[in-house]
């Protein structure tokens, strides 16, 4: 099975509650029913009922098991609003406002997943990243203990001779769309969450590999640097990872290139995450290789949250949405997993 056959497959197990915020959008309309046929998750649809039916209509697409919710008739609109304000109000937000703003579709999606009406929302396909972004981080906001909200995406790699890409035939890269500049600190905390995600989607054991444009050293510059210190603050605080940088990417992925420039490295020449030293290089990387390598890209996927919300391009596909969506099914089911794991340790 594809790496995507098997996220499906694993979802399908205990099909989670995911809520599409951009329903009146052909492309979620479309993605919905091809989920709820395969059975990988139970789908709610946000928008007007007599639009999302008439999209469907044209589509030829079945809306049998698919639920749909308008913001503005719902009777869960007060106590979405009353979350949101609990949430905000330090911020000068009133219970007015808050009423407005969880009548928009990507909020009332986000507050659904606070509320634990939704185990995940997936929106972006007719929204910016940094709307999407938003909307999750206020109303669902950061996982205890985390300071940091990052992204990554699954990069479906097509296989090649010289690459090792474990049997998922895939590498997740990170971050690409959320933070401009990381700092040493937070270069370390996006590769210590990229690395949790490589365990649940992957099912392998992460390689990390901390990309410059130095290998081991061979370049001195304040940009080497911040890796390097990035590289000590992972080892410190998750000695276990498989992790190594400063490296070029040649080096990370390539065996004998490996070999040459970074020998006795535990993870060049076989990385499966990359991290990026910015989010110029890593948005511009997994652009090239999905564009010219003909790679498939996914995502991004947030990373930080307190529940799955993801991203998606706007120029995704219906095939696209319900591969994103496999992928936040997976995260709910392994978040319900951890959850479940920390009470039985707790008594």
């Amino acid at each position: 099975m594809t790496l995507i056959e098997k996220l499906k497959a694993r979802a399908r197990t205990s099909p989670q509650r995911i809520i599409l915020p951009e329903g009146e959008d052909p492309r979620i309309v479309a993605a919905a029913a091809a989920i709820t046929r395969e059975g990988f998750a139970k789908i709610t649809l946000v928008g007007r009922k007599n639009v999302v039916e008439s999209i469907a209509a044209s589509l030829h697409a079945p809306l049998t098991n698919i639920a749909i919710v308008d913001p503005a008739a719902s009777p869960r609109i007060e106590a979405y609003a009353q979350i949101y304000y609990e949430r905000r109000r330090a911020r000068g937000v009133s219970i007015e406002e808050s009423g407005e703003i969880a009548r928009r579709p990507l909020y009332f999606a986000a507050l659904a997943v606070a509320a634990g009406d939704a185990d995940g929302t997936v929106g972006g396909a007719a929204n910016t990243t940094g709307e999407t972004v938003r909307a999750a981080l206020q109303a669902i906001g950061l996982a205890p203990g985390t300071k940091l909200l990052s992204s990554f995406f699954v990069m479906i790699i097509p296989q090649r001779a010289e690459l090792d890409l474990g049997p998922a035939g895939a590498l997740l890269f990170a971050d690409c769309a959320v933070v401009p500049d990381p700092n040493s600190e937070e270069l370390a905390e996006i590769a210590r969450a990229t690395a949790d995600n490589a365990r649940v989607l992957l099912d392998a054991e992460p390689r990390i590999a901390l990309l410059s444009f130095s290998t081991k050293g061979s370049a001195a510059h304040a940009r080497v640097e911040k890796v390097r210190e990035a590289l000590r603050i992972l080892k410190a605080r998750a000695p276990e990872l498989a992790a190594d940088g400063d490296l070029q990417a040649d080096a990370a992925l390539v065996a004998h290139v490996g070999n040459s420039k970074a020998p006795g490295s535990p993870v060049a020449g076989r990385a499966n995450v990359l991290i990026f030293p910015d989010l110029d290089s890593g948005n511009i990387a997994y652009k090239l290789v999905e564009r010219l390598g003909g790679a498939q890209a996914l995502g991004p996927i947030l990373q930080g949250l307190a529940r799955p919300a993801n991203d998606l391009s706007r120029g995704c596909s219906a095939e696209d949405v319900a591969n994103v969506v496999a992928i936040t099914a997976r995260q709910a089911i392994a978040q319900e997993e951890k959850s479940l794991a920390a009470t039985d340790e707790h008594g």
